[in-house]
């Protein structure tokens, strides 16, 4: 399908209208419930718009739409508006006359990421956003309103609500609704206006983003029962080491206690994930304290991995090839098109902290011979010291023969003056 110009900028430069949308994808949503702060409208083409939001949801479980409560959202996707309001400056407003019920539109529009060529007039072969006089002869669009072209399989999408400011009122408030998800796909949001004289208008308020089950948005949904089952893998593996520690407890080294701190932390980590996603899920909202934890968690395993050569190696070839994987990914789907599956990414780098602490386990864990895990390094100090016993034994021989020749010397000496005598 082709793509409107509007959605990529002119020229093939990188669009202006999705800067903020293609960081959300990069970096990760950080709430489903998107706040507005008196944000402002960037201009594109012939329109002004202001991104709202992107979200991947599933369809709703439960298709009815005639109650918006909370107590009856359960099993349902929806993108519901609160109290977003726009404000236009006292020079729009005084441009208006009293008298006027309707005055300077202001449109929210939703689409699906496979409608975008649907919005503005490509398919009029126009690179403009808001129909004019001349598009809206052949009665395709109404001149002063984004130009939408309408899904012949659901003439609903992409979804426009529209809200007018009243006289010369500086503010117009959104009515509340619910606009409910039908079909699993990577939404977006933007609020639009096609009137120059609106230049300067502001957005503030809310959109809540729900999925059939909670809050947490589509791409991320997998990675609560992912954290759950880590949970319990930890835990698992934290419980096989405890009875291997206290069937060998006489013989424990120093190192040890540092395995057993590593998995304790692991475990703590993934019980934190666990329920900072459940919580997530339930308000919309996340904090950020979780990351800086686990980044101080990490410091700690990687003492112990400072000797870990062999697996340390295939992990760091692992990790660089993944880390090419991510970004081929992120190169090649911007608009999350693949949305589902993005949860692997973060999950990889879990799975490979945990595999590799499992074989730290699996070979240094305790047994009756605790002294063979420093070998090596024993072996080379006996050495260095068995070295510096012979030289020291070689250096002691060495002086005896010296002052053996000494005294020979001196005697013979005596002898020579004895004779002379």
């Amino acid at each position: 399908m082709e793509r409107p110009r509007w959605f990529w900028g002119e020229e093939g430069s990188s669009l202006g209208f999705f800067i903020v949308g293609l960081i959300l994808i990069i970096n990760g949503c950080s709430a489903s419930i998107h706040e507005y702060r008196n944000e402002a409208f960037t201009p594109q083409s012939n329109a002004f718009f202001f991104h709202g939001g992107s979200e991947g949801l599933y369809a709703s479980k439960v298709v009815d739409s005639s109650s918006s409560s909370d107590t009856h959202v359960k099993g349902k996707s929806f993108i519901r508006f609160e109290s977003v309001t726009f404000v236009r400056t006292k020079e729009s407003a005084n441009k208006q006359n009293e008298m006027q019920q309707s005055a300077g539109l202001v449109e929210a529009i939703i689409l699906e990421v496979k409608d975008r060529a649907r919005i503005g007039a490509s398919f009029l072969k126009s690179d403009l956003i808001c129909c004019t006089g001349n598009l809206s002869k052949d009665g395709q669009c109404k001149a002063g309103e984004v130009v939408i072209h309408k899904n012949p399989d659901n003439p609903e999408w992409p979804r426009r609500i529209q809200t007018f400011f009243n006289g010369k009122n500086e503010e117009a408030k959104m009515e509340p609704e619910m606009v409910e998800i039908k079909s699993s796909g990577m939404y977006y949001l933007y609020f639009m206006f096609c009137n120059p004289d609106l230049k300067g208008t502001l957005i503030k308020g809310r959109t809540d983003w729900r999925n059939p089950y909670g809050y947490l948005p589509g791409k991320m949904a997998p990675l609560m029962t992912f954290y759950g089952l880590m949970s319990l893998a930890y835990l698992v593996l934290g419980l096989a080491w405890f009875l291997r520690f206290v069937q060998f407890w006489k013989d424990i080294i120093q190192l040890h206690y540092h395995i057993t701190a590593v998995i304790a932390l692991g475990m703590c980590e993934m019980a934190v994930w666990y329920f900072e996603y459940v919580n997530f899920n339930s308000t919309g909202t996340r904090p950020m304290g979780i990351t800086l934890w686990a980044i101080r968690r990490n410091m700690a395993k990687l003492e112990l991995y400072r000797k870990f050569t062999n697996s340390l190696a295939v992990s760091v070839l692992l990790s660089v090839a993944w880390i090419g994987f991510e970004l081929y990914f992120n190169a090649t789907d911007p608009l999350s098109e693949f949305w589902q599956i993005a949860w692997v990414i973060p999950a990889f780098w879990t799975l490979l902290a945990y595999a590799l602490l499992a074989v730290i386990c699996v070979l240094w864990a305790p047994s009756s011979n605790p002294t063979r895990y420093a070998y090596s390094e024993e072996t080379g100090d006996d050495f260095d010291e068995e070295g510096v016993s012979l030289t020291s034994g070689a250096l002691k021989v060495s002086g005896d023969t010296a002052a053996m020749r000494e005294f020979n010397n001196g005697l013979a000496e005596d002898l020579e003056e004895d004779k002379r005598e």
